[in-house]
């Protein structure tokens, strides 16, 4: 082998190495989610300036083609011709836009996801290192004692509460003091002779002079609301 023909293939060897090697780093190296969402959002920005530029373009040409329809047929053509490859390349910007959106909403919610298993994990973790200085025998033993503590007081409160002395029934008491009532009425009605007698004989009735009277002074009355009568008619 030739020196010529070493000398290319170290060269070779050795630019393949450090190509491999700068492919590795790379690849252990990417992008972090915020970068690539970030130019990801950059990418939109610029695309949609270039739809509003497209835009624009589109009216100028259409503007063109009426102001030269009937004036310069070829001019009007060519102008149409101009817009309808604007209209191509904005069909495609949208088809573009679509695909990076969608993109960028699936790396944010994996980045989402990610963040939000992580917390979960430090939680967990945290939880963890809370519970290691409990003893759940010793939390059932001091709930045990709680419980009995309690059953302990609501016998003090009732027997601090429970009364002293005799203990009567009141509904006993209720009817002696009925039968109390009962007897102070009849001998208060003893003392008064008892109840008044209705009287027997009926009551005497109006005399004829106060019948005619009544009767006269009806007449009269009947006489002046037909007078009144009269007198409105």
């Amino acid at each position: 082998m030739s020196k010529i023909s070493k000398l290319f293939k170290g060269s070779s060897s050795s630019s393949s190495s450090s190509s491999s090697k700068s492919k590795h780093h790379r690849s252990r190296g990417g992008p972090s989610p915020q970068e690539a969402i970030h130019k990801l959002r950059e990418t939109e920005e610029m695309l949609t300036k270039k739809q509003d530029y497209l835009e624009k373009r589109i009216e100028q040409e259409l503007m063109i083609a009426k102001k030269n329809g009937t004036k310069n047929k070829r001019a009007a053509l060519q102008a149409l011709k101009r817009k309808k490859r604007l209209e191509q390349q904005l069909t495609q910007i949208d088809g573009t836009l679509s695909t990076i959106e969608f993109q960028r909403e699936a790396l944010e919610n994996s980045h989402t996801n990610t963040e939000v298993l992580k917390n979960m994990g430090f939680a967990a973790k945290a939880m963890k290192q809370v519970h290691e200085n409990m003893d759940i025998d010793k939390i059932d033993d001091l709930m045990a004692d709680i419980t009995e503590q309690q059953d302990v007081a609501h016998e003090i409160s009732d027997a601090i509460s429970r009364p002293f002395g005799d203990q009567f029934d009141e509904d006993e008491l209720l009817a002696e003091l009925a039968e109390l009532e009962e007897e102070e009425l009849e001998e208060s009605m003893d003392r008064m002779g008892g109840l008044p007698s209705v009287p027997s004989s009926r009551l005497p009735s109006a005399r004829p002079s106060q019948r005619a009277s009544t009767k006269k002074r009806a007449e009269e009355e009947d006489n002046d609301m037909r007078a009144l009568a009269s007198w409105a008619i």
